[in-house]
């Protein structure tokens, strides 16, 4: 958790200076009853004042550290947004919110696996160190080629798919849990912050 607004609040400092929550995400999704009803690139009209923004890290943030470490993001090099998935490992309940967690998934060699360990483990606050690699199915994934979010990659024979928890988590509780009214990014629309992504490493 990056941040979370006060109440009806559209700015928040902690995230940017001059943020407008409800005109600066490059696209929202909104949900209704626990069904995303519009994607939408601004959401003024909609905003009340018992909303609250609550900012959650994004694993894209990472892939600077990554990148200049010399290795190679495949959904970056083909064009594509990171493929999502849903998986089978639950959440712990929270009020009436549950679910299970949504992935984001790299695929790398087992040397460039390691090192993208090393390296993501430093930022907790964007997810962190991966949840699971190697075998989908062991957590709940029957075809990697058919992301329940974002696009498919290409997964070479000598790689291994690197699992890291995944922000539209939030968007799959909604969904399973039928809240009447929210609103969230659209998956691969998030906000870009002031926030620089050197300061969120823990060493």
């Amino acid at each position: 958790m990056l941040a979370v607004s006060e109440p009806g609040a559209r700015t928040c400092d902690l995230m940017a200076g001059d943020l407008d929550i409800a005109r600066d995400v490059p696209a929202y999704r909104i949900y209704r009853n626990g069904v995303a009803t519009e994607t939408v690139v601004e959401v003024a009209d909609e905003w009340r004042d018992d909303l609250v923004t609550f900012a959650l890290g994004c694993s894209f943030t990472f892939e600077h550290a990554l990148i200049q470490s010399g290795l190679s993001i495949r959904h970056i090099d083909q064009g594509r947004n990171v493929p999502m998935y849903q998986t089978s490992i639950p959440l712990t309940p929270a009020g009436g919110f549950v679910g299970n967690l949504v992935v984001s998934m790299r695929p790398f060699s087992g040397a460039d696996a390691i090192r993208a360990i090393q390296i993501t483990t430093r930022y907790p606050q964007v997810h962190g160190a991966p949840v699971h690699l190697g075998n989908p199915g062991l957590i709940g994934i029957a075809e990697l080629h058919a992301p329940d979010y974002g696009d498919p990659v290409t997964v070479a024979d000598h790689e291994i798919p690197v699992f890291w928890a995944c922000g539209v988590t939030p968007q799959q509780v909604l969904i399973d849990s039928g809240v009447p009214f929210a609103i969230t990014h659209s998956p691969g629309h998030m906000l870009v912050t002031d926030i620089p992504d050197r300061t969120l490493a823990l060493f």
